[in-house]
């Protein structure tokens, strides 16, 4: 079976993704199980800015991802495109807190060639509508912006999307426009972070503004988010493209609030034997506060941790004041050189076995005279019974009769090629062959004088 990759909507895995339409587009993950699209009647249609609608297909028109289709709208119909269907509409309109399914209104056809061009001539008068609603607005003295006009697909209808700080009456604007434009009028109120997703931007984080590409409901936003964070309460670097707080104030506020109860309190002072200091600044995250001998300026400024602070808070209560902030067992150690590249050799797993073995690697010392500490093995001979390890002098015997005035003397020479014990060296002073074992000296021969 051959599988064809369309771009759009194809027979495969391409029908779950859509048109990027930033925060409106929803992924299909659905899409591809066979019968997907015919277990609902219901579809997600998209019009201009964020307006999404829901619509039945009581026709059972076969519809897919993409398909532009003529929608029931008050009064005429509307035009927009296809961007879900199957199983996932009923989760999304649970989501969008969508309960009634009477009010639902239908689909009525796939968009035919004169309902675009109809849709298209209207698009065309929008700019224009806009910018003489704003005069018109201006010559009535109404404190409002007209953000966005957007017309229906039919072009009887006209939506003005509008910004304003207060309470507006528009009464006598919806005469004026109705009689300019002779459409009907709708008037919609949006927020400040809603136009500016409409518009998009860049943020001062270098990406897509967030309300431009996956916010679709916006919080509040206070000052105490980043009293929190420990932010400076600078309005121009707290406030975003909206002249609004930026909504990412709110997205790590829980973390700090969590990593905040491991801190002592700001208004605690320590006293130890150097003197008292007062909090200067913390690095929550980190859990780390620094101390100053001032209370204004960074002076004499101390780090230490926020278990070593809660200890000195202790000691204090009981009427103890340590010798000085840093304990002598938490103060920080120079931390040992890691080398990442000597971890990933190849050899490494050779240097451990020798590790491991005694005769490779001296005991594992360390010193680098493990060759020299190999043994010589003889057959049938185990290297703790070679008489003498190399290194170590052979002994003086003990029946061994001494000469007369003659000083026991060290063997300073090692036994070369020989296991009896016996040397075969001349000694280094007298030059002379030391008697062997049992031989005895002539009665006319003097031993000799060292």
């Amino acid at each position: 079976m051959d599988f064809k990759l369309h771009n759009g909507n194809g027979n495969f895995c391409c029908k779950s993704c859509g048109r990027q339409d930033k925060q409106l587009n929803t992924y299909d993950w659905l899409a591809d199980i066979p019968g997907n699209a015919e277990e609902s009647d219901l579809v997600e249609v998209q019009f201009k800015n964020t307006r999404k609608g829901y619509f039945r297909n009581s026709n059972h028109i076969p519809l897919e991802k993409g398909d532009v289709v003529a929608v029931e709208a008050s009064p005429g119909h509307d035009i927009g495109v296809v961007t879900l269907t199957g199983r996932l509409v009923p989760l999304q309109m649970r989501k969008a807190n969508i309960k009634s399914e009477v009010e639902i209104k239908r689909v009525y056809r796939k968009a035919k060639q004169i309902d675009i061009d109809k849709y298209k001539e209207a698009k065309e008068r929008e700019h224009s509508t806009m910018i003489r609603t704003r005069q018109i607005a201006l010559n009535l003295n109404l404190n409002m912006k007209i953000g966005d006009v957007e017309y229906q697909g039919d072009g009887n209808k006209a939506i003005f999307y509008y910004i304003a700080d207060e309470r507006v009456d528009f009464r006598q604007l919806i005469k004026v426009l109705a009689e300019a434009f002779h459409v009907r009028i709708e008037m919609k109120q949006i927020g400040a972070r809603q136009e500016a997703g409409r518009i998009g931007g860049i943020g001062p984080c270098g990406r897509e503004l967030c309300c431009a590409t996956w916010m679709t409901s916006f919080i509040s936003v206070s000052t105490g988010a980043a009293r929190y964070q420990d932010i400076s309460l600078n309005p121009q670097k707290l406030a975003g493209q909206c002249a609004k707080l930026k909504c990412c104030l709110n997205y790590e506020v829980d973390c700090y609030v969590e990593a905040q109860k491991r801190l002592p309190s700001k208004e605690i002072e320590l006293e130890t034997k150097d003197g008292t200091f007062y909090f200067f600044k913390a690095d929550i995250l980190n859990n780390q506060i620094a101390y100053s001998t001032d209370k204004t300026i960074p002076a004499n400024l101390v780090t230490i941790s926020g278990k070593r602070a809660f200890e000195i808070i202790g000691l204090n209560k009981r009427g103890i004041k340590p010798d000085n902030l840093i304990e002598e067992t938490h103060r920080a150690e120079p931390k040992k050189a890691v080398d990442l590249v000597e971890q990933e050799s190849l050899t490494r797993f050779d240097r451990n076995r020798k590790g491991k073995n005694g005769n490779e690697n001296d005991n594992g010392n360390g010193n680098g005279n493990g060759n020299n500490n190999r043994k010589k093995k003889k057959k049938g001979q185990s290297p703790k019974q070679h008489p003498h390890p190399q290194g170590d002098q052979p002994k003086q015997q003990d029946n061994q009769p001494k000469q007369q005035g003659e000083q026991p003397k060290r063997n300073k020479f090692k036994n070369h090629g020989r296991g009896d014990g016996q040397r075969n060296d001349k000694d280094s002073r007298t030059g002379n062959r030391p008697k062997p074992q049992g031989e005895k000296t002539s009665r006319n021969e003097k031993p000799s004088q060292t």
